[in-house]
């Protein structure tokens, strides 16, 4: 299926908003609620929209502060990035794991109480990677810009 206009100002309004009401819905985007509704359910159904999440302030949870590790594996053999993967998906504090090109094979984000949350996680966690070679952790300063909206 591809998307027309009315699907992409759906899933735009989505994005921002994803509880508000079908009829609000609707309204938003100049349709029937009927019509709005099938074309929600379509856009689910057909994996445009994958799931539906509350967005939780790290800071009123006592996380405030955003680390980017630079992993790079000493090797880049299959059986050494599964399970490198394998590892960091079981690290609690791991927000994102990107497997990249450039300087690094891998990038995490972290969510951290502060630099000695950072120093446990890294102990605990980090340091025990398997297939590691060099990594470089950078603490973010300020967060200029920060969306899950993707342009549609």
């Amino acid at each position: 299926m591809s998307l027309d206009t009315m699907d992409r100002r759906l899933l735009a309004v989505l994005q921002k908003r994803g509880r508000i009401s079908n009829a609000e819905l609707a309204d938003a985007v100049n349709l029937s609620a009927s019509a709005c509704h099938r074309r929600v359910q379509r856009l689910e159904s057909d994996g445009y929209i994958s799931g539906y999440v509350a967005l939780v302030d790290p800071r009123k949870m006592g996380l405030p502060t955003t680390v980017f590790v630079e992993i790079t594996l000493a090797t880049q053999a299959e059986e050494v990035l599964e399970a490198f993967e394998t590892a960091v998906a079981r690290i609690p504090d791991v927000l994102e794991c990107h497997l990249t090109a450039g300087t690094a094979d891998y990038i995490l984000k972290l969510v951290t109480e502060d630099t000695e949350d950072f120093a446990r996680i890294h102990r605990q966690y980090l340091t025990r990677l398997p297939g590691v070679a060099k990594m470089q952790s950078s603490f973010a300063l300020r967060t200029v810009l920060q969306t899950t909206a993707l342009p549609v």
